[in-house]
């Protein structure tokens, strides 16, 4: 029972880490459901012999509360820095999902490419301008990308380390 408990957690961190890259899946949440599974069913114990404190998980639950808002405010304040509109943002994630097809080259190029066609075409700006949005866009994305990634996998870093 403790193995299948274990390989569920670290299957939830993984998927974690998967769902910060795609879009539709909670990463950071996912991966702490993991930690939680291991604070509930799990006897696993760190090398010093400790289990998951309750602390731990609590701070994590407000880390990944924090970078879950931070994933929706962070894309749209680059965008508005660098001059965009929320038709780049838009253009951003439709493009996301279009790259889909063909990551994650694809994933960063529809990104890219949604964000200027969103800012050329609906907000009617000039082309370096909707460069220059689409840019801000595309950092504002891949900064809230970096944040959930480096989340999920610290805490697929606890998860391994208690599961086992």
């Amino acid at each position: 029972m403790e193995t299948f408990i274990a390989i569920t957690a670290i299957i939830l961190g993984v998927v974690g880490i998967i769902g910060s890259v795609a879009p539709g899946l909670p990463g950071p949440p996912l991966s702490w459901v993991g930690m939680l599974i291991i604070y509930i069913w799990g006897n696993g114990t760190n090398s010093a012999g400790e289990p998951v404190s309750t602390t731990l998980l609590l701070v994590w639950l407000g880390i990944v509360i924090v970078v879950s808002i931070l994933d929706y405010i962070v894309p749209a304040y680059f965008t508005k820095l660098t001059g965009g509109t929320k038709y780049g943002g838009w253009g951003a994630i439709i493009g996301l999902f279009v790259g889909l097809i063909y990551p994650p080259l694809g994933m960063i190029l529809g990104s890219l490419l949604g964000a200027f066609a969103g800012e050329l075409i609906f907000a009617g700006q000039d082309p370096a301008v909707s460069v220059k949005s689409a840019i801000g866009a595309f950092l504002g994305f891949m900064f809230g990308t970096g944040l959930k990634l480096i989340c999920s996998a610290v805490m697929l870093f606890y998860i391994v380390i208690y599961a086992f």
